[in-house]
């Protein structure tokens, strides 16, 4: 059995391509058109703006594919790195202004007697 995040799995990809050809022409176009015809940013820069959304995706082809772009376009380790720990910034920040939501359930919670059944929680399907 083949790994599960092979890199040779990107290989089936026209496979799937073949199963919403609509859908998947409409996603090329937007990429071409994001990567290539949108000039407001710098293609290096795009890159590194990928990689540091394939870190928090956890996309491991993604961080190789656009890590490789990076590099032929003159990124360095150093700013490959550095794009990473702005990921890792940011989405520590979300979370902590995210805790915010725990102090209010926290505050929210009605308090029940010693010998009385506290109510069931709300169920969660994240």
């Amino acid at each position: 059995m083949n790994s599960y995040y092979d890199s040779s799995n990107l290989n089936r990809i026209p496979e799937l391509m073949k199963l919403a050809p609509q859908a998947a022409a409409s996603f090329l176009n937007f990429e071409k058109d994001i990567y290539h015809t949108s000039e407001a940013i710098p293609l290096k820069t795009k890159e590194l703006i990928a990689i540091a959304v394939a870190h928090v995706t956890g996309c491991p082809y993604c961080i190789d594919v656009h890590v490789k772009k990076c590099k032929a376009l003159g990124g360095t380790r150093e700013e490959i790195f550095e794009a990473v720990l702005v990921a890792a910034s940011t989405r520590a920040g979300a979370i902590l202004s995210h805790a915010t939501h725990a102090l209010f359930a926290f505050e929210d919670q009605a308090v029940s007697s010693p010998n009385e059944t506290p109510p069931s929680p709300p169920q969660c399907f994240c």
